[in-house]
């Protein structure tokens, strides 16, 4: 906790913005984090609650109270270390977490919650900046090899704990850049990949090899996925190589939208969109990059990556920019006795919303239309639902004028064929099927083969990703060693 009247005293301190018109000329982050006297004001907010709900409402289970008291009392040091015993990499969550550990913020059942990812943010950025982050290096090698498939936050949380406790990590990764969606999918704007880079060099000097465009397995058929790797695995050598294998690949397979006109050109995956910004902004040189200079863009979903799409869509000089949802609009403010602690169904508007975005709900698209092979609109109706089914209003139909739909309803499955080549068994989503349990959890049917990440429990959050990581390298340890010293 933090002050004892704190949250009586103190009304919550947000994180500020820089102005949109400034923002919108690069790619840069523009959240102005807390300063040391802002955050102490923030973290004494922090109640004597007895019980605090936020440390489950984090899946990485940060010991959130002790943190926050360390901040308000200025000792930043044993603040990251509390930090970091729980969480390998607060700078990505602190950044594009959605803070699920606020909605549990016993404060928050009446009052505004402590901005626990706003403490979380200063505190790595004030370790970075004061070279309190160093690598830890193994005092002793066990002599087991592991392979981690996959570098995006589950796989390098795995790769840098298995590090730590002795044995020999490789992590593959197919792209040419190690850090899988956060890379790839989150724009610079909303994290820089400065960070990852970071943390790359530390799971270096820590002892992991980090082997990149390199796919395990084969590359699918017709597959519309971009960065694909150079070189191939198989499997088979994996197996052969490794005492174990952790896989930890992402859910890349984009949620189609079957109606007539899908192949016009001009209608495309929000990854396809995204991923190309962010190799420009890294100084790579693309060829008829997807750009909404000069367009009407309509981006069809209203979850993250559609929020992505527009600020990205914003940078690029759009003429204009709307996001359809196909649920209701949900309320500005949460029945909080019905739902705290969990996580809340309200409208939230991110960001890049503010920057220029029209937004419409219930909404259906019916059809593309276009002219010699090109987009030039869409067709959409309204929908209401009735019976638990989907109904079309009647007299809603409209048609709206489009240059570029992105398409960002999320992700149904892991996009290679790396569990076909493992022959590990799938769940009814097409993800791998592997328990969490205490003993033996994220193991496979297939010996020494676990999973964990998306391509176990399919599209999620950055910060249930590292969760995963870390519980996998646990089981991972137990497996080669008989026993295991990390944390769950």
């Amino acid at each position: 906790m933090g002050k004892v009247t704190g949250f009586m005293e103190f009304e919550r301190v947000e994180e500020g913005y820089k102005p949109v018109a400034e923002r919108l000329k690069n790619y840069k982050e523009f959240v102005v984090g807390l300063d040391d006297a802002k955050a102490k004001v923030q973290a004494a907010r922090c109640m004597d609650c007895g019980t605090p709900f936020c440390n489950n409402g984090c899946p990485v289970n940060n010991i959130i109270p002790d943190f926050n008291d360390l901040v308000y009392r200025g000792d930043w040091k044993n603040a990251i270390d509390v930090l970091h015993s729980t969480n390998n990499f607060p700078e990505f969550t602190g950044r594009i977490c959605p803070a699920p550990c606020e909605a549990a913020c016993v404060l928050n059942v009446n009052d505004e919650a402590v901005g626990i990812k706003s403490i979380e943010h200063a505190i790595i950025d004030r370790a970075w900046a004061e070279g309190w982050v160093k690598p830890q290096v193994a005092k002793h090698k066990t002599g087991k090899k592991v392979a981690v498939v996959g570098s995006g936050p589950a796989g390098m949380a795995a790769a840098q704990q298995l590090a730590r406790v002795g044995h020999d990590v490789t992590l593959f990764e197919k792209n040419d850049r190690v850090g899988g969606l956060l890379r790839y999918g989150i724009p610079d704007f909303k994290m820089e990949k400065s960070h990852i880079d970071r943390r790359v060099e530390q799971l270096q000097k820590e002892g992991v090899t980090i082997r990149t465009s390199v796919l395990v397995g084969e590359l699918p058929k017709g597959s519309k996925v971009t960065n694909w790797a150079k070189e191939t695995i198989s499997a088979a050598q994996l197996q052969k190589d490794f005492d174990a294998v952790l896989l930890t690949g992402g859910s890349e397979q984009s949620r189609d939208l079957p109606v007539p006109g899908r192949d016009l050109e001009g209608v495309y995956f929000a990854m396809e969109f995204l991923p190309q910004q962010n190799k420009v902004n890294a100084g790579d040189k693309l060829k008829g990059q997807l750009v909404a200079s000069g367009k009407h863009v309509i981006v069809i979903g209203g979850g993250d990556t559609g929020s992505d799409c527009v600020g990205t869509s914003n940078r690029h000089g759009a003429v204009s920019v709307t996001q359809f949802e196909v649920m209701p609009q949900p309320p500005v403010e949460e029945n909080r006795p019905m739902t705290w602690p969990n996580w809340p169904l309200k409208l939230r508007t991110s960001s890049s919303h503010d920057e220029g975005c029209s937004r419409e709900f219930a909404i259906s698209t019916k059809e593309f239309i276009g002219e010699k092979g090109k987009l030039t609109g869409l067709k959409t109706v309204h929908i209401e639902f009735k019976d638990g089914k989907m109904v079309e209003i009647p007299g809603t139909e409209k048609t709206y004028p489009a240059d570029l739909v992105l398409l960002a309803m999320g992700f149904v499955n892991p996009v290679a064929t790396v569990l076909e080549a493992f022959g590990v068994d799938k769940d009814g989503r097409g993800n791998a099927k592997a328990t969490t349990e205490f003993t033996g959890g994220y193991a496979t049917n297939v010996a020494k083969v676990f999973a964990a990440g998306d391509i176990r429990r399919g599209q999620s959050l950055v910060v249930w990703a590292i969760r995963e990581g870390r519980q996998a390298a646990r089981s991972v340890d137990e497996f080669l060693m008989g026993f295991s010293d990390l944390p769950r």
